[in-house]
């Protein structure tokens, strides 16, 4: 018998009929309860829309130039104003959000598996192989990020696959590091035992094991890395040894607009919030989510 306090508590609680409590909808109902967390996952969503509809959103070809409306201000038929070439910024930064998200976030997939894979072969191993990677992770750590990058760029050429190479490999210490300390946590449950008893693979204990109970903290911190490329994508555009122009990604636009930005301060304004925007969403995403795959972390 369900009395009325009982229903009332059970609203209170969103009751699950079926009885069935998963960790996915304890962190889902944590991370509703947290509202710049949604804020940063809606602006988030907000942007990958932009990013696939730029062609239906953009008034203007991003390429189109109208040399009889160069350095105009802000106004009704051009809403971020005009550029040096006559170029509508409005589209242009929305055609950077084609560029800047998706390098960001490949960057991120491609420093996560070889981060992940050398992370997760160390804290298992541990001993001679685990002193091995990390003294080599060591080495690597001591050259700052933004050289690797400028060097890998540098030697492989201009272009969005040596970018996001050139990136990657500056986030795959960090990534390492990570991926060991979570796995560190993990590796001595009794089921990791139990598998080896029954001569269960190395290989196998890791990808099913090891990996999946460790994702919580892998996601968490490959979601706050995305925010870091994202402005390593833009610095090494603004240096011009990134993408460069006629690509509408927002480091090149900030580079090109400087030097008119005494006179059209809008060149840089819009293609600098973009930035700042994007990566205050991750920030604040990536925050809430760590607080809702792990409350122990608050």
């Amino acid at each position: 018998m369900v009395t009325p306090a009982m229903e009332k508590l059970m609203k209170k609680r969103k009751y699950n009929p079926s009885g069935v409590s998963t960790p996915g909808r304890e962190a889902w109902r944590r991370l509703r309860k947290n509202k710049t967390a949604l804020a940063g996952m809606v602006i988030i969503i907000f942007l990958l829309l932009v990013a696939a509809l730029a062609p239906i959103i953009a008034p203007y070809d991003f390429r189109t130039q109208n040399y009889q409306a160069i350095l105009q201000s802000p106004s009704r038929e051009h809403p971020f104003g005009t550029d040096n070439l006559g170029r509508d910024l409005f589209s242009r930064v929305v055609y950077g959000t084609r560029y800047s998200l998706p390098i960001g976030i490949a960057c991120t997939v491609v420093g996560l598996l070889v981060g992940g894979f050398l992370g997760v072969v160390a804290a298992y191993f541990g001993g001679r192989v685990d002193n091995v990677i990390m003294r080599f992770i060591d080495v690597i750590q001591a050259i700052p990020p933004v050289l690797i990058c400028i060097s890998l760029v540098a030697i492989l050429g201009n272009g969005i696959v040596q970018l996001i190479i050139a990136i990657a490999a500056g986030s795959i210490q960090g990534m390492t590091k990570s991926v060991r300390a979570a796995i560190f946590m993990v590796r001595n449950n009794e089921y990791v035992d139990a598998s080896k008893s029954i001569g269960v693979s190395d290989f196998k204990i890791m990808l099913r094991h090891l990996v999946p109970n460790a994702v919580g903290m892998i996601v968490i911190n490959a979601v706050g890395n995305i925010s870091g490329s994202i402005l390593t994508i833009s610095t090494l555009s603004y240096i011009g040894i990134g993408l460069v122009p006629p690509t509408p990604e927002w480091g090149a636009i900030l580079s090109e607009g400087k030097a008119y930005m005494s006179i059209a301060p809008h060149l840089v304004l819009f293609p600098g919030l973009a930035i700042a925007i994007t990566v205050a969403a991750f920030n604040l995403f990536g925050n809430g989510l760590r607080d809702a795959l792990d409350p122990r972390l608050k």
